[in-house]
């Protein structure tokens, strides 16, 4: 409310999101509509004076198809797509103002959105992806041969692809059943933690591999793992450590998630395992982590478990966060040790060493000293010692 006005922030009708301010589309086509794509897959445009909605309305149906004119024109109502509409919204504010007039300027811009139903959607999100992909030089996972004889997924098969460390082999098994990725969700809840771990790593790869070819598959795991972690019984059960893995596996793709991890902050038993799952997004997307509030993490680095502490440098290190240096260069005698999994192994260092070598690669130095690997049976992982 801003006087007399109802203002609102533009949602999608579809799922009810907030919505980004549309944009000028890297491709023109009409060369007329700034364009978006909400995170629920529904692309729209905006005709800011609402004379030329259905201009509006082919440059949104466009986008949803990634500037396939050919599959656009093709596409039949109700049959391949839905479409939506939101009225009185204003370009330069960015809001939708429902009295239709904002400080004396009538307000007549209208949103047109197309969400194409999900089995067409999943293909042009596929060719989206790789493109996308290919651009920034992400491997794109071959086809298998669609005359090869396929495997049935099993938990006994699952399970001994995970302890051998065949990731090529779970792969394999996931292009030839689907049904692998519940049996590996299956496997977290496993009281032995060194094959939790297995599991979380093996998530992490074959997902981020398979995910190329076939996303949609890998986003339902991750909508199911946030279900699970929701569950506060399943909090030590490796569902937020494997969101994380996931993520940074195919970070193109579900880069998004990440802040979802968040949410889980409040809850102190689950802390060092957010700040672990952030850390493994920010090996491989430090931007990812740097556009979300990071700076609030510089004061886990005065929290009382060296746990929490030791991860909390592990995350600052991978975002080159300078900001923090007065806190950290506070750290380097500290001499609590900390372990952590890391690929495919338990690692383990004094909080101080983690504070040190921070500190040289802030320097462009090389590291004050190495991680030692941790022999046979591992001390207690950040998901156990809460």
């Amino acid at each position: 409310m801003k006087g007399q006005h109802i203002i609102l922030p533009p949602w999608c009708p579809f799922c009810g999101q907030r919505i980004g301010r549309p944009h000028e589309p890297e491709k023109r086509s009409l060369g007329e509509f700034p364009v978006g794509r909400c995170s629920c897959g529904a692309a729209y445009a905006c005709d800011a004076t609402g004379h030329n909605v259905g201009g509006a309305m082919i440059e949104a149906m466009v986008y949803a198809c990634n500037d396939d004119w050919d599959t656009a024109w093709s596409l039949v109502p109700e049959e391949d797509y839905l479409t939506g509409r939101i009225e009185r919204y204003d370009e330069i504010t960015h809001q939708v103002v429902e009295t239709g007039n904002l400080d004396g300027r009538a307000v007549r811009g209208v949103l047109y959105f197309v969400r194409l139903h999900r089995d067409l959607a999943e293909i042009m999100e596929r060719a989206r992806r790789a493109e996308e992909a290919k651009a920034a030089g992400e491997p794109i996972e071959p086809e298998r041969d669609p005359n090869r004889k396929r495997r049935r997924a099993s938990k006994t098969l699952v399970q001994e692809l995970v302890a051998a460390g065949d990731i090529d082999g779970l792969v394999d098994l996931l292009f030839d059943d689907k049904r692998t990725l519940g049996f590996l969700q299956r496997l977290l809840y496993t009281p032995d933690e060194r094959l939790r771990w297995r599991v979380i790593d093996a998530l992490g790869h074959a997902c981020g591999r398979y995910a190329s070819r076939h996303p949609g598959p890998v986003s339902d795991l991750l909508h199911r793992l946030f279900a699970a972690a929701d569950d506060s019984a399943s909090s030590s059960w490796g569902t937020v450590e494997a969101i994380g893995a996931i993520i940074a596996g195919r970070a193109n793709i579900f880069g998004a998630f990440t802040r979802h991890l968040l949410r889980y902050m409040n809850d102190p038993a689950r802390q060092p395992l957010v700040i672990w799952a952030l850390g493994t997004v920010a090996a491989k997307r430090p931007d990812l982590i740097r556009n979300l509030p990071f700076f609030h993490f510089f004061r886990y680095l005065k929290h009382p478990d060296a746990q929490v502490r030791g991860l909390t440098l592990r995350l600052l290190e991978r975002i080159a966060a300078s900001e923090a240096r007065s806190d950290i260069e506070a750290l380097t005698e500290d001499p609590a040790e900390v372990t952590w999994f890391e690929d495919g192994d338990f690692l383990r260092a004094s909080v101080g060493e983690l504070a040190r070598r921070i500190l040289a690669t802030l320097e462009k130095a090389p590291p004050a000293q190495q991680l030692v690997h941790i022999a046979p049976k591992p001390p207690p992982s950040p998901a156990a010692g809460d």
